[in-house]
């Protein structure tokens, strides 16, 4: 066995070099259908942290009744944390929201001197699952102590709305682009296989096995494939990076957050070496099928 895979393996690279030009074709096919798949891979998952972002900073306003110490309004905050689909939740006092009021809206100095204690102590809460805000209101206005709840259920129903369509967009255009990938690749395959049916045929003819033709074309692709692999993983690095700081200096674009491709590099470069071996393996196995019925 062991002597057999170095037969192989050998075959296998030296037919990838006899074929220089088809061979790099092959590999540059690979390339650029991972890069393309990676980069709106990447665009996408990107823009789906950015959204649930945004998600999160979707608060629900829990209001705290007024006839409460500000010691027993504090307390509540256990009793809200315990309420299901209640991510976390901040303790706001009467004088912090009075100085956020003044802030967010005193621009002319108006309300300088307004009295804290016209507003309430309230509860600025996060859940977990946008979907089911309708009811975790209604969870929330049940806790005793708690008078009034806001929560803006028609963003909170637009961010998963949003959501679901970007992620079904994608996930479509992805696999659309995995089968347009598979296809150009096996048939750029194909043309480097056409070159060698007659050596094929000869093979057969003197009593060759189908497996013993076959196993260095399953060699090469692998090879094609794990070299496509690697080059487009290293492409991809550095075009994210370059988008990376092409954003954090821009001054219009700041706002959007990218994810540091050191946090997702693993994830990546594995996809990317499986896909790219299968699609070589696949794309060589399919190219010799037709050729060893001889």
């Amino acid at each position: 066995m062991r002597h057999d895979f170095n037969y192989f393996f050998k075959q296998g690279v030296g037919n990838m070099f006899s074929h220089g030009f088809m061979s790099f074709a092959a590999v540059g096919i690979t390339v650029a259908c991972l890069l393309i798949m990676g980069t709106f891979s990447l665009v996408a998952y990107n823009a789906n942290e950015n959204l649930k972002d945004l998600q999160s900073e979707n608060a629900v306003l829990a209001f705290v009744d007024e006839a409460l110490t500000d010691e027993e309004a504090k307390n509540l905050k256990t009793k809200l944390e315990a309420v299901p689909n209640v991510k976390d939740c901040t303790f706001v006092s009467r004088e912090e929201a009075r100085d956020n009021y003044v802030k967010q809206y005193d621009e002319d100095d108006l309300y300088s001197d307004l009295e804290a204690n016209i507003f309430r102590h309230r509860y600025v809460i996060h859940l977990t699952d946008l979907e089911k805000i309708s009811q975790t209101s209604d969870d929330l206005k049940a806790v005793s102590g708690i008078v009034k709840v806001r929560a803006d259920e028609a963003i909170s129903k637009g961010f998963v709305t949003v959501s679901n369509i970007a992620s079904v967009v994608s996930m479509a255009l992805i696999a659309i682009l995995l089968i347009v990938s598979v296809f150009i690749i096996s048939n750029t395959i194909k043309l480097t296989t056409f070159d060698r049916r007659e050596e094929i045929a000869i093979m057969k003819m003197v009593g060759a096995t189908d497996s013993f033709i076959r196993w260095p074309f399953v060699y090469e692709g692998l090879l094609i494939g794990l070299l496509g692999a690697v080059i487009a993983f290293a492409l991809q690095w550095l075009l994210y990076a370059a988008i990376t700081q092409g954003i954090s200096t821009s001054d219009t674009l700041q706002l959007l957050r990218v994810v540091d491709f050191g946090q997702i590099w693993g994830p990546v470069a594995a996809v990317f070496v499986v896909v790219g071996i299968l699609v070589g393996v696949g794309g060589s196995l399919t190219a010799i099928r037709k050729f060893l019925r001889v």
